[in-house]
């Protein structure tokens, strides 16, 4: 399943906007950067954590809680179900 139908807009600008928070207080980033792309993107910390989505290395889970039951589903950034 691809992420944009996996996951809302509103959770994956919540999980990007996170993401580059963390990134912004110093956070090392889950990918390796060359010099020059990190200069391409001036050192950004949202486009760093669009790219960190893009590769499903964003270390953020997704909580759902089902409108009927009590019970919720969890689901990680890289695609795998959590119970």
């Amino acid at each position: 399943m691809a992420k944009d139908e996996q996951f809302t807009k509103y959770e994956m600008a919540h999980m990007i906007g996170t993401r580059a928070l963390q990134i912004s207080q110093g956070a090392p980033s889950k990918l390796k950067f060359s010099e020059k792309d990190l200069q391409a993107m001036r050192y950004n910390p949202i486009e760093i954590a669009k790219k960190e989505f893009e590769a499903g290395v964003i270390p953020l889970r997704v909580v759902r809680p089902h409108a009927v039951t009590i019970a919720s589903s969890d689901i990680d950034a890289d695609n795998k179900a959590v119970d």
